[in-house]
């Protein structure tokens, strides 16, 4: 027993090793400018701006890699995206932001590994492309479904991932409500008025987030409802299906302006984030 919590401490030390941490803030900076391109390119839709894209996250890697620095920048996304999925399984397992073990704290967790799964999925798409062994093509989410409804329960699996995604997006808006991510800060740290820009960006950016989650959500259950993975959209089909809508570029340009706060988020996050070796502080919070 004691060799099982020597073992224990010593990952815990190592998650909280500051070379780590440091890679991990990349991470945030890194997811920070996947979206800030994402909702950049979706505005400029909006807008009637030329060079406008529909994109998702792997979509804003193709796209910032697509210049003479490619290679290289590249490779701070796949080292910064990895460093940040390892974070998302570190705050499910050590519990460093403290959710806690009742029914609501096991689902925020079960959040962070999925959030783990989405982003080590993306370094990886990444790490093929820089090695040459493939790269991203096409709608992942109609590619996934697609698989799905292959199967003799496919109509039903895939319902239930809309479902989940539907799930996902109500949740987007209860943590926009609450902001429960503000305990989440070094607040000690900060002035009261940058924290509340902070809270705010974050706010908008989980509402916006919310919105293309509801929309994806509801295609993948139509999909499945009708068994035609062609009513799937992913992140850029969703920003059409706004653009669609009466009021369309209106509405498209509150949920991309909502994407690029949610990068800026991001951007503090990297600065004023609890990670490991700062959880210790959380009693010292303004």
């Amino acid at each position: 027993m004691a060799t099982v919590q020597a073992n224990a401490n010593s990952v815990k030390q190592a998650a909280a090793n500051p070379g780590l941490e440091l890679l991990e803030r990349l991470g945030y900076v890194v997811r920070g400018v996947l979206y800030c391109v994402m909702g950049v390119l979706a505005l400029r839709i909006a807008l009637a701006q030329p060079e406008g894209k529909a994109l998702d996250l792997t979509g804003s890697v193709v796209f910032l890699i697509g210049n003479p620095f490619g290679k290289f920048i590249l490779l701070v996304i796949i080292i910064g995206l990895a460093a940040y999925s390892l974070w998302g399984l570190i705050r499910a397992i050590f519990d460093p932001l403290h959710r806690g073990s009742d029914p609501s704290g096991y689902m925020e967790r079960l959040g962070f590994v999925s959030s783990s799964v989405s982003y080590g999925a993306i370094a990886l798409v990444g790490l093929r492309i820089l090695m040459g062994t493939g790269g991203a093509s096409g709608d992942a989410t109609q590619k996934t479904i697609s698989s799905v409804l292959d199967h003799p329960a496919g109509g039903s699996l895939t319902v239930l991932i809309g479902l989940v995604a539907i799930g996902i997006a109500i949740g987007q808006f209860v943590e926009a409500y609450r902001a429960v991510f503000e305990r989440d800060l070094k607040g000690w740290e900060m002035s009261q008025s940058a924290r509340s820009i902070v809270v705010a960006l974050g706010r908008f950016g989980m509402f916006a987030r919310g919105v293309i989650f509801l929309v994806i959500g509801w295609f993948i259950v139509q999909a499945g409802l009708h068994h035609d993975p062609g009513q799937v959209q992913g992140f850029g089909g969703a920003f059409l299906f706004l653009l669609s809508k009466p009021f369309g570029h209106l509405l498209l340009g509150i949920v991309a302006l909502g994407f690029v706060a949610l990068g800026l988020h991001s951007f503090a996050c990297a600065r004023w984030m609890r990670l490991m070796g700062s959880s210790v502080h959380v009693g010292r919070q303004a």
